[in-house]
């Protein structure tokens, strides 16, 4: 039998790294919220990768963290190895990658819920939403009716998820959890359009049955820079990461046994994450590759499981034992756990708005691998948004819309409303065509101001981030005037760095444009540069160096915002409008745009079509 169990603002479905933050957003925005989890043990848990962070992901938790989320503090605070990945690179695709303590994370995660005032952590299946005509109707398996203003969905890959191993199939979530059953079926019959996703995760193996002695190693960075604005402590790595390389007997015991392989039975039916593919999928989709590249990591400082990232499979286990085996370094591994495949239910992300919101169902909100994302970054980054506009909602406040030119979590969340998301979608720096002022160093530019109007900004956190942008502006102002007059010594470090002599007094800031020079090797001779934190000085030679793209990228941004500007009715019947193809038509129809620069991101409407809107829009 059902009974009334209470009244919240907000109900979180799923408390994984989507939850978390939109939990966290709603509770400090003023919202009572509850958030519902299957197992309380599960909070926080990172059933694939013990890591945060990678390229472009790295990005996003810095905008996470510099818009008040939780993720960066606390992948700082469970941190075993910090490194910046891509530094050969443009500084545009630096990324932080944390390796972490897997349990500590997801403790300290939970703890931070408990902690939260505003915020009650429920451990219970929900099986039922209904709509109740200005509320939510929330319902578990035990029966517990909830009244709520809004519903966020977080899921993960627990909605209709089922494990396969070779032959074995079984419906479960990650980590042998039990998987949400019933709630599928409501979504459906609320008119929700949902599809089957799939993603893997590697074995894991004892460290002691590892030979890491010819194994190369992989140390972490120093000095190690945390994701947090906040972070002020000096981080410490903890620990070291190897590398190891499959090979040609590899490759032939799994070629073997391909046909076992669900992925290739035709078992499982979803689609699997491109740019994460599992080892039989290297394998197959790139045949003329000798042997593909495997890291060893840790899972946490209390554990002695280890991490095999790159060999994610769902191979039978007696085939995962002998392809680990052929591996160096794996002679005698012990697994711990074998390799899994999961397959879970999502939506189509095309039914929602730039706020997350469904469009046919106000007040009900996706978030993360529901929405067709992979990935604990790119979930956190739109829980955080979820959270933080179906509080202001409740509020009666404009919502949160963040655009792809001051973000990437707005180019995420662009990308999964105007174009869908035909297999897990995961973020890469070269989804943003405005990247280079994307960058994770400026993040708290970008956003913190957002933040702060928003509520999330502490005035400790945001005094702070004041005092930054002055002392910045104090130093870009002193390196534009500030002389070098020329003399031997200098002479003798340009010349030794192959760039010319200076004949006559050069400004430092054109010293410091120079590709050779660096704000680091001019120290010596710059007498009066002032102690402060080096992050600035790596942001200003940034913003110097590359001060004529930067300054194309932003007139680029400010001719997409003026397309933003130019709104569309969402109530417009796009087939009443002549010279529109018909597919344009029936995707302008589909999606409605909110605007003319969102229209022009949509899949199948082409620049033609555009200028038609245009046409329409003038008259």
């Amino acid at each position: 039998m059902s009974y009334f169990r209470g009244k919240f603002d907000v109900a979180v479905i799923g408390a994984g790294h989507a939850g978390i933050e939109a939990a966290l957003a709603s509770a400090r925005l003023g919202c009572k919220t509850i958030v519902f989890t299957i197992n309380m043990d599960a909070v926080g848990n990172c059933p694939c990768n013990p890591s945060i962070g990678g390229t472009a992901k790295g990005h996003l938790v810095r905008e996470i963290d510099a818009l008040g989320g939780e993720m960066g503090k606390t992948a700082d605070e469970c941190m075993l190895q910090m490194r910046m990945l891509n530094r050969g690179k443009g500084p545009a695709v630096h990324s932080l990658r944390a390796q972490i303590d897997r349990r500590k994370y997801s403790e300290t995660m939970k703890h931070k819920l408990e902690l939260q005032e505003n915020l009650q952590l429920h451990q219970a299946e929900v099986t039922k939403l209904d709509e109740c005509g200005g509320f939510w109707r929330v319902t578990t398996r035990m029966g517990a009716e909830f009244e709520v203003g809004a519903v966020i969905i977080a899921t993960g890959t627990y909605l209709g998820g089922r494990i396969y191993i070779g032959e074995v199939s079984y419906e479960s979530g990650p980590d042998g959890i039990f998987p949400a059953t019933f709630l599928g079926e409501s979504l459906k019959n609320l008119g929700l359009s949902l599809r089957r996703f799939k993603t893997g995760t590697p074995a894991r193996v004892l460290k002691s049955s590892i030979d890491f002695s010819d194994l190369e190693k992989q140390e972490g960075d120093e000095p190690v820079i945390p994701f947090s604005y906040d972070t002020e402590e000096q981080l410490q790595n903890k620990v070291v990461c190897h590398i190891s390389w499959t090979n040609e007997e590899t490759k032939k015991i799994i070629l073997d046994n391909i046909h076992r392989s669900p992925l290739y039975s035709g078992m499982i039916h979803g689609v699997g994450p491109r740019y994460c593919p599992s080892l039989e999928d290297k394998i197959v989709r790139f045949s003329d590759k000798e042997r593909h590249q495997l890291f060893i990591e840790p899972c946490g400082e209390n554990t002695e499981e280890m991490y095999l990232q790159g060999m994610s499979s769902s191979l039978p286990e007696e085939v995962q034992l002998k392809f680990y085996h052929s591996i160096k370094g794996l002679e005698n591994a012990v697994v711990m756990r074998p390799a899994y495949a999961i397959e879970y239910d999502c939506v189509d992300p095309l039914q929602m708005n730039n706020t997350l919101e469904f469009i046919e169902h106000p007040g009900l909100y996706g978030a993360g691998q529901f929405n067709g994302s992979s990935g604990y970054e790119e979930a956190a980054a739109q829980g955080l948004v979820a959270g933080i506009n179906a509080a202001l909602k409740i509020k009666g406040k404009e919502p949160m819309i963040l655009d792809r030119a001051g973000s990437y979590i707005g180019t995420l969340i662009d990308d999964l409303v105007t174009k869908g998301a035909n297999d897990p979608y995961r973020m890469m720096t070269s989804r943003s065509e405005y990247r280079l002022i994307l960058r994770q160093d400026n993040a708290d530019e970008r956003l913190t101001p957002i933040g702060r109007e928003i509520g999330l900004i502490t005035d400790q956190r945001y005094n702070k981030f004041l005092k930054k942008q002055e002392l910045k502006a104090l130093e870009m102002n002193r390196i534009r005037k500030k002389v070098i007059a020329p003399t031997d010594r200098i002479n003798d470090i340009l010349v030794s760095r192959e760039t010319s002599p200076i004949t006559t007094g050069a400004k430092l800031v054109d010293l410091i444009k120079r590709p050779q020079l660096s704000y680091e090797i001019l120290k010596e001779i710059d007498d009066d540069r002032p102690d402060i934190d080096p992050n600035i000085f790596e942001q200003i030679e940034i913003e110097v160096k590359y001060e004529g793209y930067i300054k194309k990228q932003l007139a680029q941004v400010e001719q997409m915002r003026r397309m933003e500007k130019k709104l569309l009715p969402h109530d417009l019947d796009y087939k009443t409008i002549t010279g529109l193809r018909l597919e344009a038509q029936e995707k302008l129809n589909k999606i409605h745009p909110d605007n003319l620069g969102q229209a022009s991101r949509i899949s199948g409407v082409s620049p033609a079509d555009i200028s038609v809107l245009v046409i329409w829009l003038s008259k």
